[in-house]
């Protein structure tokens, strides 16, 4: 949808549920007061921006690392008569959370999560052979320097200002708490899409057997350790008027990849910034995703990134069609068992 059709209230209502969204026992009413509007209007917003599918989903993000999971990255090349249905059989994977046609060399990209008892690296060679790639890239990530998906609604640009920047870095981490089953029950529950109606966590409440109060005390000591990152609405950032999504991939010299990487999670466009393995076919070391309300606006913020770091060796590798775009669901792995799957054809 282009960015103009959407009105005041209801960018206002973006932003403001896709940065925090309260957690308070009537979450639309507080955000309506907030807005001087009624938290009939609110919901009645909300459902419409669902229906449109503008907001995809409310509820709680989690790190992916602090739960034990290992993620990754992967890249792979199909033939063009064979990509959508190896694009339809890869979304069926619960750990697969975002899955694109890209242009360039590799045309599908995608991002999986499997927790610690699986091994990552043999799912994806499972899939690989039952899908018939070509050519399979790992990208797992060696320095991690942001994560800020956020986008001002009401001045219609990127505002990743404040991103999600971990202590720690690599793919996995060693100062977590043990993830107990408690954790694993509240994040089951806490992941799931938010009811549209005045009091929807009161159920959750209840399926946790917690007070309200409890469960909310507990969401802040998951993000105390880290292990929860924020409570929020995710955007369909095409649908939202970021129509173009472009990652912005950097040969950088290995002894400067911390320097560079750090001026480039500062740039407010760059929502993701990540350090991955370089292979023959894929010298770039460095990602930077961007999101913009045209192809040239993401060839400014490029052109921005290198004028920063004095890095010019670069491609912008275009989003073409979303296959799959969607938050990793923890602790549902009985929904899909790689080995059972035939090929094909």
């Amino acid at each position: 949808m282009p960015f103009e059709e959407f009105d005041p209230l209801d960018r206002e209502i973006m932003n403001t549920i896709q940065a925090a969204f309260p957690l308070v026992a009537e979450p639309y009413k507080a955000i309506a007061q907030s807005l001087d509007t009624t938290e009939k209007d609110v919901i009645e917003r909300i459902g419409v921006l669902r229906h449109k599918n503008v907001v995809r989903q409310i509820g709680a993000i989690f790190d992916t690392r602090k739960l034990k999971y290992q993620s990754m990255l992967v890249a792979m090349q199909f033939a063009d008569d064979k990509l959508d249905k190896a694009a339809r059989f890869l979304n069926r994977h619960p750990g697969i959370s975002h899955n694109y046609e890209r242009d360039g060399h590799f045309n599908l990209w995608f991002t999986i999560a499997v927790p610690p008892e699986r091994s990552l690296e043999g799912d994806i060679e499972m899939l690989a052979k039952l899908t018939g790639a070509t050519t399979t890239r790992l990208l797992p990530t060696i320095k991690f320097f942001k994560i800020g998906v956020n986008f001002d609604m009401v001045k219609g640009k990127s505002s990743a200002t404040k991103g999600y920047r971990p202590d720690d870095q690599g793919t996995t981490s060693t100062s977590s708490p043990d993830v107990t089953q408690d954790i694993i029950d509240y994040v089951k529950v806490m992941q799931e899409d938010l009811a549209p109606v005045s009091r929807p966590f009161d159920a959750m409440a209840e399926q946790l057997g917690m007070t309200i109060d409890e469960m909310f005390r507990r969401a802040d000591e998951l993000v105390e350790q880290k292990i929860m990152r924020r409570y929020s609405a995710v955007l369909h950032h095409r649908r939202a008027g970021f129509s173009s999504n472009a990652m912005i991939v950097w040969k950088v010299p290995e002894e400067r990849s911390e320097e560079i990487g750090t001026i480039m999670a500062k740039h407010p466009a760059v929502t993701h910034c990540y350090q991955r393995p370089i292979y023959d076919d894929w010298p770039y070391s460095h990602f930077t995703m961007v999101h913009g309300t045209s192809p040239e606006e993401c060839e400014r913020f490029g052109n921005e990134i290198a004028e920063a770091t004095g890095m010019n060796e670069r491609a912008l590798v275009y989003s073409l069609r979303e296959f799959k775009k969607t938050r990793v669901r923890y602790f549902v792995e009985d929904e899909f068992v790689v080995e059972e799957l035939q090929p094909i054809s």
